[in-house]
């Protein structure tokens, strides 16, 4: 009795696509958990999080690690050069190349006079 031997290949593929099918049909049912948590997560983390951290995460590249400037102004003085309204302002709208709502809401005001006090 001959056998094909293509036929175990066949079978193998085959499962192998069932099972490629499968995990992805799984991983979409999850998927809307698994993005539930990490939303909440990141929302209660910029509620919490000091101006220091909001300026490492978001604002580092570009006005540099001392606020010294890189591709952005430079943030050393500039509590002198504008009031805190203003850089609330500016922090909110962006413009200029930098973008806009970088900073929660609800932290615009401690941002902005945090800002104003770095020399």
């Amino acid at each position: 009795m001959k056998r094909n031997p293509l036929i175990p290949f066949l079978l193998i593929a085959i499962m192998g696509i069932g099972l490629v099918f499968f995990l992805s049909m799984k991983g979409l049912h999850d998927q809307k958990e698994i993005a539930g948590k990490d939303n909440k997560t990141a929302e209660e983390n910029k509620a919490a999080a000091s101006p220091e951290e909001i300026y490492k995460q978001n604002c580092v590249s570009c006005h540099g690690e001392n606020y010294e400037g890189v591709s952005g102004p430079k943030l050393k003085g500039v509590g002198e050069r504008l009031d805190t309204a203003k850089i609330k302002e500016k922090i909110q709208k962006g413009g200029n190349g930098m973008p806009a709502g970088l900073v929660p809401a609800e932290k615009l005001d401690e941002m902005a006079k945090w800002l104003s006090k770095i020399k």
